[in-house]
């Protein structure tokens, strides 16, 4: 209930206090618009979600568990496809990654890959010359980088991109359950496994690259819950290398150390057992970290003229109080 409340006073305050001018979102809290429609992948949608409410948590509780985790990663592809092709093929995924705000729109730009990490921050504020787009401009060079990997292996185009979000994203709720199991039982594990189908995060799945950062950073959890309810000490390397890809492919989803403690406090018999699991696992993460500053990009200083870039746009104008809360 304080929930509900919170989430209606935010819509309430945000549509009757403030005007558009104000808050510059079409639907507060959210940058989006109200439009309820059809398309391709309605239909879908409806067979996915009809069929997971139905028979979910029967299979849930049944499947072996690794038949469960392979079910739970191709139904969220087809519950996140399915939400994805109600706006059709270009514009529900092939076009979502190539706008002018998008990483696609910057790949011609990365000829020269170490050249570009070079020069990354100078093209942050918008005064810079030849200013990189918002999305761009707003994440580390990992997260453009990857669409950049993909164009040059032969999977370029909006179309691969989106597929590749969507797979990776999908494999997040995987990752959760893999963490739910050992920390607190299969039991609990199963029964959140429908949910984690379903779960919103498939509109963003399908398709943006946030969809792709959540599925690495619920992996990074996943290794380090194997790690410290004593599985081998290679998790706890694999978890510091995703934390660190992750802090290279969104700054905010540093604040990820906060589930991270909590795992190590759920854990923390483990911890104690064997306290050496923290060398495998700082010496991971400080390896994207080590590989991006010797390329010659620097974090801190990006970060530092990504907040002057917020101020010169939309936050020089919003009123910072009602973010804050809602």
């Amino acid at each position: 209930m304080p929930a509900v409340l919170l989430v209606t006073a935010a819509v309430l305050v945000g549509r009757y206090v403030y005007t558009y001018d104000d808050l510059i979102v079409g639907w507060p809290p959210l940058l989006g618009r109200w439009d309820p429609h059809v398309g391709p992948g309605t239909p879908a949608a409806v067979v996915v979600a009809a069929a997971v409410v139905a028979y979910g948590p029967a299979v849930a509780a049944r499947l072996p568990w690794r038949a469960l985790l392979l079910a739970v990663w191709g139904a969220t592809m087809a519950w996140t496809w399915s939400l994805a092709l109600v706006d059709g093929w270009r514009r529900g995924v092939a076009g979502r990654l190539t706008t002018h705000q998008e990483y696609l729109s910057v790949v011609d730009r990365w000829q020269d890959i170490p050249a570009t990490l070079r020069g990354f921050t100078g093209h942050i504020l918008l005064h810079s010359p030849d200013n990189w787009p918002a999305h761009v401009a707003g994440h580390p060079p990992a997260s453009t980088l990857t669409y950049v990997l993909l164009d040059r292996i032969g999977l370029g185009g909006g179309g691969w991109a989106g597929a590749w979000t969507v797979t990776v994203g999908a494999t997040a709720g995987v990752a959760v359950l893999v963490t739910v199991r050992v920390l607190s039982g299969e039991r609990l594990a199963r029964r959140a496994a429908p949910f984690l189908v379903l779960a919103p995060a498939a509109v963003w799945m399908g398709v943006s690259a946030d969809g792709y950062f959540a599925a690495v950073a619920a992996w990074a959890l996943a290794l380090l819950a194997l790690a410290v309810t004593g599985r081998s000490l290679w998790w706890a390397a694999g978890s510091g290398l995703l934390f660190g890809l992750t802090c290279y492919l969104s700054y905010g989803l540093t604040l990820f150390a906060v589930p991270a403690a909590a795992v190590l406090l759920l854990g923390r018999r483990g911890v104690r057992e064997r306290p050496v699991l923290f060398v495998p696992l700082l010496l991971g993460a400080a390896v994207v970290p080590a590989a991006f500053t010797a390329a010659g990009f620097d974090w801190w200083e990006a970060y530092r003229l990504l907040v002057t870039r917020y101020y010169e746009g939309a936050a020089g104008v919003r009123p910072y109080g009602y973010w804050v809360w809602a």
